[in-house]
């Protein structure tokens, strides 16, 4: 699998999906998250679950993610070309591997060149911001001088320090699924939710709710004051094709279509 998925790198065998990202008070686009998928002609698609950890463990990740980056960029280049500049800004996952580079941000810069800095979101898990909590610093407050937001990824789950989140040049915090999926049946998830919400609005940073399914976890993360989400409610990560026309019909129809 290692010497399959090297290959498929090296060739660009790779797919990118977006999934879109909504303003939960209006329903609008408010942007999307790349994510990587990989078909191979032999095995068919293979889980991100399966062959991320490989990349990972095998040295692969930081190609994988300059190709993720680079594909990105294409496509919002494409997407602009053709008078379809994607509202708000495309979501890309850093891993720590890339994260501990202390050039990052001149790394992003060159594989995004010709894209500006405002049309890329990055994010980094909560875990993975606390393996070197200084350098985390230093580098998001690179990224953000280069004109990058960044996310908090999968919120809730590691063990972030108050006093070193409020010096990450973080812009917002992304609600773990975990807590999202059992909110309406647990009041302690719920107050979990309440929680980091309040926190992030206290900080001044906005919050995204991950793993939105249904109407009624849409309707309690808005009441909650949750700025906005992703999730099956709202869309399945699509090819690039089948996104831009989901994209489309929702501007006709002037809202963000749920499935």
């Amino acid at each position: 699998m290692t010497e399959r998925l090297e290959r498929a790198i090296v060739d660009e065998a790779l797919t990118l999906h977006f999934q879109p990202q909504v303003d939960l008070p209006s329903g609008r686009l408010t942007g999307a998250e790349a994510l990587c998928r990989w078909h191979d002609d032999e095995w068919g698609w293979v889980s991100p679950g399966e062959f991320i950890p490989l990349a990972e463990e095998r040295g692969l990740i930081r190609p994988l993610g300059d190709w993720v980056l680079r594909c990105a960029t294409r496509q919002l280049l494409l997407w602009r070309r053709v008078g379809l500049a994607l509202p708000g800004r495309l979501s890309i996952n850093i891993s720590a591997q890339q994260f501990a580079d202390p050039r990052l941000a001149e790394r992003i810069g060159m594989q995004t060149d010709g894209l500006p800095a405002s049309a890329i979101a990055l994010e980094l898990t909560e875990s993975d911001f606390m393996r070197d909590p200084e350098q985390a610093v230093e580098t998001t407050r690179a990224l953000s001088r280069a004109g990058f937001t960044l996310a908090i990824d999968d919120f809730g789950t590691g063990y972030s320090s108050l006093a070193y989140l409020r010096r990450f040049s973080a812009d917002s915090l992304k609600i773990d699924i975990s807590f999202v999926r059992h909110m309406l049946e647990s009041q302690h998830d719920s107050t979990i939710v309440q929680t980091i919400i309040a926190m992030a609005q206290a900080l001044g940073m906005k919050t995204v709710a991950e793993g939105v399914e249904t109407a009624e976890q849409a309707a309690a993360l808005t009441g909650m004051g949750c700025d906005q989400a992703q999730g099956f409610h709202f869309g399945r990560p699509l090819p690039a094709e089948a996104f831009i026309e989901r994209w489309e019909a929702s501007m006709r129809e002037g809202q963000e279509p749920t499935s």
